[in-house]
């Protein structure tokens, strides 16, 4: 106990908390040649542990889930671009390889939020769960696809209004049946009261088209539209702050809060269960990796739709509306239920209406501004049959939001509103914009100038016919007599 005694503890810390450095300190008096192989293979070491990082990383993210089977199909529909003409299927197969992509960006999502908050991990979810429909939409927009940026965007919408949020509660009402699910009532009027400021954005200049109150012909509703956009996207920016900054106790899940006898209704062991599965760069370089492959496999996926349409014999219009956001929306969909069933209907109603907030509120106003800058005439007008789908559907939300609980019937409902729209989607057939109706006259013109040339040119050729007819038969006649 003698030499314990004249040691301090700090002295016997250091000795069990570095035993590798003094080993070291020892072996370095003894044979120095010995301590230069020792630490010449401390790279190797270094190697080998960042190479078991990014196996662990790559075993987590890519092979721990059956949906990234799907995964080939991505590299499958450029091979089949560069070799065939067939743009029904190269747009199934981008289709196929676009939906575990956007799963897993979700998932990359919901890992970054362990190390941001719940507020702010919401407020991540919604913007990369959306990031499949803006680069999307960018890439038709580019293409002067004006049509389909708004069909899609229009689609994600109603697509996490009713589908998304639907299922969340149905799933929820399922696990959780002998009990109604509670979400904050206060956090769902706020987001009815920006998705109905947001169908009064797109309901003016469609108005202003279809009664022809226009001042200046073609410029007024292009006008309205931009000054509109920039309106909504300063209004979306104070609605941030106020989420973030001003009133931050109002987006606290009711499940964090104390109950009526002020007991705490957090679950330690709850959160002890959920950490992250990789850290927190990789989860922001697994970001940008699902982002680019997006973005390249989005490229092949406009660039098909028409002929998809074409081949499918399917309107343009269901396909931009129905098909494009259920793939989109993969990841907010496994969100939402997820959450639900985890009875934590907050975090799934951020998801949902946090989504469909953000497409409405800077999405759509997003992409009017890029038009702008691009020179598209990226306008407001989603023309009178999808506007007033967008007003209905925001009314109906609104109306089951407005008492602050959910149970399985109300999802079955929005199911089933969802499953009408969709087919309203699939017997509606899109307008023909001006430049089309311009084109369609032109050649209806050109037809008939063509017709009337071949009409006439065949008179002539049968009036020829017939005078050399009479003139024949004078000729028979002259030789009889």
């Amino acid at each position: 106990m003698g030499p314990l005694d004249d040691r301090t503890m700090e002295d016997l810390d250091d000795e069990c908390l570095f035993p590798s450095e003094m080993d070291a300190q020892k072996t370095q008096s003894v044979d120095p040649n010995q301590n230069i192989s020792v630490s010449g293979s401390l790279p190797f070491n270094g190697n080998k542990m960042t190479r078991n990082g990014v196996y662990k990383s790559i075993k987590t993210v890519v092979f721990s889930n059956k949906l990234n089977l799907l995964m080939p199909f991505g590299p499958l529909a450029i091979l089949v671009h560069k070799m065939t003409d067939s743009n029904g299927w190269v747009f199934f197969l981008s289709l196929l390889g676009i939906t575990p992509l956007a799963e897993r960006l979700g998932y990359a999502t919901e890992q970054l939020a362990f190390f941001t908050g719940p507020t702010v991990g919401g407020l991540l979810n919604a913007t990369f769960g959306n990031a499949t429909e803006l680069i999307i939409s960018i890439y038709a927009l580019k293409s002067g696809m004006k049509r389909v940026v708004q069909l899609s965007l229009l689609g994600s919408i109603l697509s996490n209004m009713l589908l998304v949020l639907g299922c969340a509660f149905f799933c929820g009402g399922l696990v959780y049946h002998g009990k109604e699910q509670v979400f904050s009532k206060a956090t769902a009027v706020v987001n009815s009261g920006l998705l109905l400021m947001a169908v009064m954005g797109l309901l003016f200049p469609a108005v202003l088209h279809y009664t022809h109150t226009e001042r200046h012909v073609g410029k007024s509703e292009l006008a309205l539209s931009r000054f509109s956009s920039c309106v909504m996207l300063l209004a979306y920016a104070a609605y941030l702050v106020f989420q973030l900054k001003s009133q931050t106790d109002l987006y606290v899940p009711l499940g964090e809060e104390v109950n009526q006898n002020g007991e705490n209704l957090d679950n330690n062991d709850d959160d002890e269960d959920e950490a992250p599965e990789i850290s927190k760069w990789e989860s922001i370089i697994w970001l940008a990796i699902m982002t680019v492959w997006i973005s390249i496999l989005s490229d092949y996926l406009v660039d098909t739709i028409e002929g998809a349409s074409d081949a499918w014999d399917v309107p343009i219009a269901f396909i931009s509306v129905i098909l494009l956001p259920i793939i989109g929306n993969a990841a907010e969909h496994a969100s939402a239920i997820m959450f639900a069933m985890k009875d934590k209907l907050d975090i799934s109603l951020g998801v949902a209406i946090g989504s469909s907030t953000q497409i409405s509120m800077f999405g759509i106003p997003f992409c009017v501004v890029i038009g702008w800058m691009m020179g598209q005439e990226m306008d407001l007008n989603f023309q009178l049959f999808e506007t007033a789908t967008l007003f209905i559907t925001v009314i109906v939300v609104a109306f089951f939001l407005q008492e602050g609980t959910s149970n399985y019937f109300k999802g079955l409902m929005l199911i089933l509103c969802y499953l009408i729209v969709a087919a309203s989607f699939f017997v509606h057939e899109d307008p023909p914009t001006d430049g089309q109706f311009v084109r369609s006259f032109l050649r209806m013109s050109h037809l008939v100038q063509f017709s009337r040339k071949w009409l006439l040119n065949r008179d002539m050729e049968f009036g020829a016919f017939e005078r050399c007819k009479r003139q024949e038969a004078r000729t028979r006649g002259d030789l009889k007599l």
